[in-house]
């Protein structure tokens, strides 16, 4: 009973008893907090951004009794902290490398929450940042274009010391796109050309005007060349049929549809153009053989020696 009573008049088991005690109430609170701002914030950005705060500041609570209750606490364990902490850094080297990881997308703008990456081999919407893991709503794979494949992918903040970040809608949400249309020798280029600028004004015109405000940014913050945003149509030649290719910027999460877009109308303008402008598709020519004679001896003659 005596022993009983000197644990729970020890200071170290009332710093201990005062941090658990803490860390019960913040969770109860935040967790309130977070029922509150979730019925209360319609928009789906602004309350992701206040549950993360809530729990940062539980988080950063809690750690400040810690510190506070423990700092007394811990001269005696000073060298055996000091000879451990090699074997510490080497064992929690992957964690120690995430939360340095989490601090560089923190502060260096990597990426953030909403922005379409592709980070450690795999491309997807960001859906959540944690202090060790970049939580990702994966696109590709195997589902063609553009557009989410079901899996939730987790992937350990290190990656961005390790490999290439790539961000499609960091400072410039805009990505440049191409299709290729075959036309059939002897159509009327000049109307071809008309036709598909028509076409792409329509269709990603409203683009471009937003485009060049983002690109003005970028240009101003960065030592870049400027560049054309307004659609652009080329010439090439080959042995099959006159390409044409029509370079656009289109928005990062629009391409597959605006795809569909450009193809279905210029499809329908060119049936319009009563063959002046025709689609080409690869033909075959075989060659002729060369004549060749050949000659059946009949049954029961003999052959020549």
């Amino acid at each position: 009973m005596h022993e009983l009573q000197q644990m729970f008049q020890s200071r170290l088991f009332q710093a201990a008893l005062a941090i658990v005690l803490a860390a019960v109430v913040t969770g109860v609170v935040t967790r309130a907090v977070k029922r509150a701002l979730q019925s209360r914030i319609q928009d789906n950005a602004s309350r992701y951004r206040a549950s993360k705060l809530t729990s940062v500041a539980g988080y950063v609570i809690v750690l400040l009794v810690a510190v506070t209750q423990v700092a007394g606490q811990l001269s005696g364990f000073t060298v055996a902290l000091g000879a451990a902490s090699a074997g510490i850094a080497f064992a929690l080297q992957e964690v120690i490398a995430s939360f340095a990881g989490w601090l560089a997308v923190a502060l260096g703008g990597f990426y953030g929450v909403g922005d379409r990456v592709q980070l450690g081999g795999i491309k997807g919407d960001v859906i959540d940042i944690g202090f060790l893991r970049t939580t990702i709503m994966e696109c590709g794979s195997w589902v063609d274009g553009d557009l989410y494949n079901g899996r939730i992918v987790r992937v350990a903040n290190s990656f961005v010391f390790k490999e290439p970040v790539f961000n499609y809608s960091g400072e410039f949400p805009f990505l440049w796109d191409e299709i290729t249309l075959p036309i059939k020798y002897g159509s009327d280029y000049d109307l071809a050309r008309a036709l598909f600028e028509e076409v792409a004004d329509e269709v990603v015109g409203e683009y471009t005007a937003s485009a060049t405000a983002q690109w003005q940014k970028l240009v101003r913050a960065y030592r870049i060349e400027d560049a054309r945003l307004r659609p652009l149509v080329t010439l090439v030649a080959n042995d099959n049929w006159v390409q044409f290719t029509l370079r656009y910027v289109v928005d990062h999460r629009a391409r597959r549809a605006t795809k569909d877009a450009l193809f279905s109308r210029i499809l329908k303008r060119a049936d319009q153009t009563g063959g002046r402008v025709a689609f080409a598709s690869m033909t075959v020519q075989l060659v002729e053989w060369p004549s060749m004679n050949v000659r059946l001896d009949p049954p029961g003659e003999a052959k020549p020696g």
